[in-house]
């Protein structure tokens, strides 16, 4: 019978063996996992790359490709006595030079260095007023008189000083002739020419006094015992302008803190704009800008930017610039709104629509096209807008030169969609995180939609564009979450949070604009 054979290994070389054991089982983990996280994509050059799954190809250059797509057209049908009822309207579409440049809405003001606030330099008691508001003086011109006593006053004073003073010059001059015939000491001289000089600075006292209070070198050698005072003062134009503001009127009683008038020299204004601090680069001292206006749509006056201010607003985060504007007809008044494209030049051809044409629905653009052949039909379609200046906003996409389009009355035919249901409401949407998400647009009728419905007890990401500049809501507010955030014009901004059963409200920062969210425990 033979005997099992027995192999006898050393312990080191069975940790050893054990180690190695567990270094291959942690190898082959971390290939599985990493298999799992990635998949294989074609790469430009036929040959296979990996990615992290959910990235999109190109990375943060590939946003553009993963955008919404747009929403499909709708065919709104309205009545022939519905359309004249709306008052609408139709226009070509046509194409026109875009300028490239960065637009901003602003206000026309006055330019502070030929504005001048026209105050009296006697006190007294108004007596007449020959300028009007809104009317144009010329530099020089009387558009007020004032009796002034402390007038009469100073004049009396010269009057008087210089008489003392020519009876003292004769008593100089006898003086003189008795010392030289030695009738008077010479002490007795020295006293009358201290005493002549004193007078004589009196008298040019009150002439530099009466100067002061605005009257001339002429007049005042006119002044005589003689003749009777006039201390009526008359009030000139500093500069020739429009006057902006009158105060004055008969019997109002001045003194020389009083402003009367204020003169506005309007052949060069400032137009003052609010630009987002992203945009700060683009924005320059010297930089061409071109200012438009609804009043005048054919109208485009050039300037060029004269200051930006180094202080940035914290609630709005805008700094103001101001351009200079040449306004020698007149076309631009104070206080009128207008739109500056800063780094304004010649550029491409784009297709330009007129503003009122646009509405929005939820945070997409559409207008309604008209066709000729089919009456009473209009075909809501989206398009994509570049940069507006005066009434018109250039298209990127959506519509083409020569297609018609409604430019009034817009509104109702998409109230009349909305009746009818053509599209469905907004709802949140859930991404792969299962976070619901959903955009908010802010334009002139308010929150867009003002009612949806969330989950409860799920993650909310919802998103608020402010689309316009005529309403009150540049600021978004969740009270009962104490949220409130500013809201920057075509800035998308996310409020994210966790809701609760019930109705949430949103507003906007002065509690006019509303909204509420419905928060429901059901799944859907």
């Amino acid at each position: 019978m033979s005997s099992a054979s027995r192999v006898t290994v050393p312990w080191p070389a069975l940790m050893l063996g054990g180690l190695a054991l567990l270094a291959a089982g942690a190898g082959a983990t971390y290939v599985a996992l990493r298999s799992a996280g990635r998949t294989t994509l074609p790469s430009g050059d036929g040959m296979p790359s990996t990615r992290p799954i959910g990235t999109p190809p190109g990375g943060e250059r590939a946003s553009e490709s993963m955008a919404p797509t747009a929403l499909p057209d709708v065919v709104v049908p309205l009545s022939k006595e519905g359309a004249e009822h709306a008052g609408i309207k139709v226009v070509a579409v046509t194409a026109g030079a875009a300028s490239g440049g960065l637009s901003a809405p602003a206000v026309v003001e006055p330019n502070a260095y030929h504005l001048v606030a026209v105050t009296p330099l006697v006190a007294g008691r108004v007596t007449r007023v020959t300028a009007d508001l809104g009317q144009h003086v010329q530099k020089g011109q009387i558009i007020a008189q004032i009796f002034s006593p402390e007038l009469a006053e100073w004049q009396t004073s010269y009057i008087a000083g210089r008489a003392e003073l020519e009876a003292h010059e004769r008593e100089l001059a006898r003086t003189e002739k008795l010392v030289e015939i030695g009738s008077a000491s010479r002490q007795e001289l020295e006293r009358i020419h201290a005493e002549h000089t004193s007078r004589r600075a009196s008298v040019q006292a009150a002439a530099a006094r009466l100067q002061l209070l605005g009257l001339s070198e002429s007049a005042i050698e006119a002044l005589n015992p003689d003749k009777t005072l006039d201390a009526t003062i008359g009030i000139p134009a500093p500069i020739s302008g429009v006057v902006t503001e009158r105060l004055a009127n008969v019997g109002l009683n001045v003194d020389q803190a009083t402003k009367l008038f204020t003169v506005v020299d309007l052949s060069s204004v400032w137009v003052v704009a609010d630009v987002y601090e992203k945009d700060f680069a683009s924005v320059q001292v010297g930089a061409p800008a071109r200012v438009t206006t609804a009043a005048y749509p054919t109208l485009a006056l050039q300037g060029r930017v004269s200051y930006v201010d180094p202080q940035v607003s914290a609630a709005s985060r805008t700094a103001r610039v101001r351009i200079e504007v040449p306004n020698a007809r007149g076309e631009l008044r104070l206080g009128m709104f207008v739109e500056v494209v800063l780094g304004a030049g010649a550029g491409r051809e784009s297709i330009q629509i007129p503003r009122s044409a646009v509405q929005n629905v939820g945070d997409r653009t559409v207008v309604y096209l008209a066709d000729p052949r089919t009456q009473g039909q209009f075909v809501e379609r989206e398009v994509r807008l570049g940069a507006a200046a005066g009434s018109l906003v250039s298209v990127i996409a959506g519509v083409g030169a020569g297609e018609v389009i409604v430019s009034e009355g817009s509104f109702s035919i998409r109230a009349e969609r909305e009746r009818l249901g053509l599209r469905s409401a907004a709802r949140p949407t859930m991404d792969a995180g299962e976070v619901q998400t959903t955009t908010i647009s802010l334009g002139e009728k308010g929150y867009e939609p003002s009612r949806l419905t969330l989950r409860a007890g799920l993650p909310a990401r919802l998103t608020f564009i402010r689309t316009t500049d005529k309403t009150c809501g540049t600021e978004i507010a969740f009270p009962s979450l104490d949220i409130k955030r500013a809201l920057p014009l075509n800035e998308p901004v996310a409020i994210e949070f966790t809701p609760k059963a019930g109705e949430l409200a949103f507003t906007c920062g002065m509690n006019m604009l509303k909204g509420t969210i419905v928060v429901s425990e059901e799944r859907r």
